[in-house]
């Protein structure tokens, strides 16, 4: 019977892959893309609403060019390379209009509540908010 070193390493080699500098960038690449969904799933439960956090995009867009950059250096596969050589546009996207909503908010003078965009009272003790104009 073979014992569980064994059967990790074999011929030099960990879970049947020889590992270089590239294949812990992918890997690690491949973690942190991963991790993505845990994060978007516990603000989903936290919330009771579908949410997409801010660092889901930067997860997303961590672990894609880290994906990207192993896949140009690494294997040399093109279908690979072509899957990831975009993917970073929309989430880099979503970074600036995560950003733009944040910088948009209004605080209340009265009870520094964080109320949304555009609104013209205080949703939590109904001041009146002067309207700030939206970033462009």
């Amino acid at each position: 019977m073979e014992t569980l070193h064994q059967l990790l390493w074999r011929h030099g080699q960990f879970l049947g892959q020889e590992w270089t500098w590239w294949s812990a960038v992918g890997w690690l690449g491949n973690l942190i893309f991963t991790t993505r969904f845990f994060v978007q799933w516990y603000y989903t439960e936290k919330r009771k609403q579908v949410v997409v956090p801010e660092s889901f995009w930067w997860l997303s867009l961590t672990g894609s060019l880290m994906l990207l950059a192993y896949a140009i250096f690494s294997p040399h596969s093109l279908v690979f390379i072509v899957s990831y050589a975009f993917a970073w546009i929309p989430y880099m996207r979503n970074i600036v209009i995560h950003r733009r909503h944040a910088l948009a908010q209004l605080a209340c003078p009265s009870c520094s509540a964080v109320c949304p965009p555009r609104a013209k009272y205080c949703s939590a003790c109904g001041t009146r908010l002067a309207s700030a104009p939206l970033p462009g």
